[in-house]
């Protein structure tokens, strides 16, 4: 796959920005190690220190430049405080689909953050080229993650049962997905 570049402008929505991470984010990625959940389902360890926080900020650029897909920091749109994550994985690209992911910083959780930032990751999807859908795959016990696809305007299709291994154990996922519009 060829580089990827992070899009000028960057995609907004509302109150939030997507742009490239920076090292000054560890502050966001510490927080965001503290929640159990999100080392099950990514590359951060629980509980990471300064150096694994900053490695997994290198991670995110080499998303980048392998041309994996694009990974970015959501920020505040007005005073750029990183506020969490969201990235959108063109592995099946040739296919016309990607995946999305997204996780908000446990201080910054609780006011839609993460719909708003899928939502200007959605609207920015549709610029790529040759891709007509973005799907996510939700545990159906995450009733937050379901109501920020929701609020994103993705439609649930279906449940894929025993789908992926999630800390050690087999899980059910629920399957949302957007299409390109018309």
């Amino acid at each position: 796959m060829e580089p990827l570049v992070v899009p000028s402008p960057p995609p907004t929505f509302e109150d939030v920005r997507l742009r490239a991470f920076e090292d000054r984010d560890v502050g966001m990625v510490l927080d965001l190690a503290t929640d159990p959940y999100v080392p099950t389902i990514g590359t951060l360890p629980l509980n990471a220190d300064r150096e694994q926080a900053l490695a997994y900020l290198a991670r995110q650029h080499d998303r980048l430049a392998t041309g994996q897909g694009y990974s970015f920091c959501v920020a505040d749109r007005d005073t750029d405080e990183a506020l969490g994550g969201v990235g959108l994985w063109l592995d099946r690209l040739p296919a016309g689909r990607a995946s999305a992911g997204y996780s908000i910083a446990p201080r910054s959780r609780g006011r839609g953050v993460a719909g708003r930032a899928l939502t200007a990751l959605t609207r920015f999807a549709w610029t790529v080229p040759g891709l007509h859908r973005v799907e996510l795959r939700v545990e159906p016990w995450n009733t937050a993650s379901v109501r920020t696809a929701e609020a994103a305007g993705y439609e649930r299709e279906g449940l894929l049962r025993s789908h992926e291994e999630i800390g050690g154990r087999r899980v059910d996922m629920l399957l949302y997905a957007a299409v390109r519009p018309g």
